[in-house]
């Protein structure tokens, strides 16, 4: 059995695949549809909208399958995403890449493969929409043609579900793309004892430069500042915009005290970047840090408004 390799742009598309918010996610009715509609086109047993994060394929819908999920390292799906094109294994017994792959030799005792990888907004491969049979056959021209079309449909769900989650502007996390995220790592937290701590950021004299330097302007700072988030924080960090000029920043195994370096950091980032802009205006913040309880903060919204509320004291004090 050959493992999947692990793809060049791993990093960045394993990041957009969170950012969607969309995994391990209930089941969805236009994602059901899609694959409903490509087990009976296909007339084969199994269909699936597989998603591919760092150790395993997650299914985000599954038809004739009892299991969710798989391991990636003896994922098909794994493989499919290396390619950019259609991944055909018309019979698994006769490829030296599958013959002995659990999945084969076991439940669901796989012989035919065909999976069209899935395209994030910024071109990274997230999965693929595939179609599998207990049995070998071959593809059509037309079958190859109406699987990429279905693919494309389950594109442009994935698509939506961004659009759903993503700040228009800054092109961070919106409110509620940060909810999804940052509950599912409070969840992660909470489970491994792991530390987290909330930031809540909002601008200093943000109206002023709007009402000075136009709206345009005042879009700019929104924009700068988040991509000096993104430039501070890590990989495994959440960060999102709340609306207006409130930021937010959730670190992973982060205890209050790290947590204000970070802070520190963005601080000393912001404030160089004012110094080579010369934009005739300071970009400024005040902000709130709150450590994560899981015995006080059962969800987002807890920790959020705790954060929130000592922000603005803080705000208030100066």
């Amino acid at each position: 059995m050959k493992k999947p390799e692990t793809p060049q742009d791993e990093q960045a598309r394993v990041e957009t695949l969170r950012s969607l918010g969309i995994l391990d996610t209930p089941p969805e009715e236009r994602f059901d549809r899609l694959t409903r509609m490509a087990k009976r086109l296909f007339g084969v047993p199994i269909a699936l909208v597989s998603l591919v994060d760092e150790n395993r394929q997650w299914f985000k819908s599954c038809f004739g399958l009892s299991v969710s999920e798989t391991t990636r390292d003896i994922s098909f799906c794994g493989h499919a995403i290396l390619g950019n094109g259609l991944f055909i294994i018309p019979d698994t017994i006769e490829d030296d890449r599958f013959a002995d792959n659990p999945l084969v030799l076991n439940d669901p005792y796989i012989r035919f493969y065909a999976g069209c990888p899935l395209k994030g907004p910024d071109g990274s491969k997230l999965g693929t929409l595939c179609i599998i049979d207990r049995q070998p056959r071959s593809f059509g021209k037309d079958e190859l043609e109406a699987l990429v079309d279905l693919a494309a449909m389950v594109e442009r769900e994935i698509s939506a579900v961004q659009l759903a989650t993503l700040d228009e502007l800054t092109k961070i996390s919106n409110r509620r793309g940060f909810a999804m995220l940052a509950q599912h790592s409070l969840h992660l937290c909470a489970r491994q004892k792991l530390s987290a701590s909330l930031v809540f950021i909002d601008l200093d004299k943000f109206k002023p430069i709007n009402d000075k330097f136009g709206h345009a302007e005042g879009d700019r700072v929104l924009t700068v500042f988040a991509e000096q988030l993104k430039s501070t924080c890590r990989g495994a960090d959440i960060i999102g915009r709340m609306g207006g000029d409130e930021f937010v920043m959730l670190l992973i195994n982060t205890s209050s005290e790290p947590a204000e370096r970070v802070v520190s950091k963005l601080r000393q980032s912001v404030e160089r970047y004012d110094q080579e802009a010369k934009r005739g205006y300071d970009i400024s913040f005040s902000h709130g840090i709150v450590e994560f309880n899981p015995d006080k903060h059962r969800t987002i919204d807890a920790l959020l408004a705790d954060a929130d509320s000592l922000m603005y004291g803080l705000k208030k004090s100066k």
